[in-house]
């Protein structure tokens, strides 16, 4: 009914209502909804290409229990009070956990992703992550051994023996690294097919073509993450403040003209 919340069939004909490319007011008048409850709705939840109604229903149920749940300590260890807000940092993470789950991690991973890269040190132990997430140990324990499979997170000791989980520079590489090899691996497997079925033969023919193209797109993968890797191990430079800073590279020290006053 207009007005409550939306239930998860609504969402579905919201997402069927996007795959036949019906306007948003379309969509909302088949479900007798305001037009600004499903922008709203598709927009907070991947936009028109990347709705799904399982994914969407999920969140608003994650809200809602975080609006529930009993509070909690607004600055644990690796949120100092730094004058952050705590509602925008909750929001984004909430909003990359949603992201990490589109691209095909289940939703514990994708959690426990989320909240390794937005932690300054990007590392916590199991205990850490089991009281932010408000989760069992075992379930920080599963879903880190989901990760570490998929080379998106590392493992070390502390000075107190702790195990913690990682996420820095160098594992995005790895990550990338372990794609193309999962690529290689999946061509090796095809082309043994091949002298089976024949190669003349359709089976034969699609098996050496996906092959071909796998290990191309292996090869081309290996090559951008070694080129992309100097991008990750880069800091980014300064920006420059105060009102003497230049208005960009090469600026003369004093200068009053434009970019287009040096054109021609």
């Amino acid at each position: 009914m207009p007005g409550g919340r939306l239930t998860q069939q609504e969402r579905q004909q919201i997402a069927l209502g996007l795959a036949d490319d019906l306007a948003y007011a379309e969509i909302a008048r088949r479900l007798d909804r305001p037009t600004s409850t499903v922008t709203r709705e598709v927009m907070r939840n991947g936009g028109p290409t990347g709705y799904r109604a399982d994914l969407a229903h999920r969140a608003t149920e994650h809200r809602a229990h975080r609006r529930t749940a009993p509070s909690r300590d607004p600055h644990p260890a690796d949120r100092p009070g730094d004058g952050r807000d705590p509602g925008a940092i909750g929001a984004f993470e909430e909003s990359i956990t949603t992201v990490f789950m589109q691209s095909g991690l289940s939703r514990m991973p994708a959690r426990v992703l989320a909240a390794l890269l937005i932690t300054d040190s990007g590392s916590l132990t199991a205990g850490e992550l089991a009281q932010r997430l408000q989760v069992s140990p075992a379930s920080v324990s599963k879903a880190v051994a989901f990760l570490d499979e998929q080379s998106m997170v590392r493992r070390e000791r502390d000075e107190r023996r702790r195990e913690r989980y990682v996420v820095d520079d160098e594992i995005w590489y790895q990550s990338a690294v372990a794609s193309a090899h999962a690529n290689s691996a999946v061509a090796a497997a095809a082309r043994r097919g091949v002298p089976l079925l024949g190669s003349s033969s359709p089976a034969g023919t699609r098996l050496e073509n996906v092959a071909r193209f796998l290990d191309h797109l292996s090869e081309m993968l290996l090559r951008a993450a070694e080129q992309g890797r100097d991008v990750l191990l880069a800091k980014p430079a300064p920006e420059p403040d105060g009102p003497g800073a230049p208005d960009g590279p090469g600026a003369p020290d004093g200068g009053s003209g434009s970019a287009a006053d040096g054109r021609g």
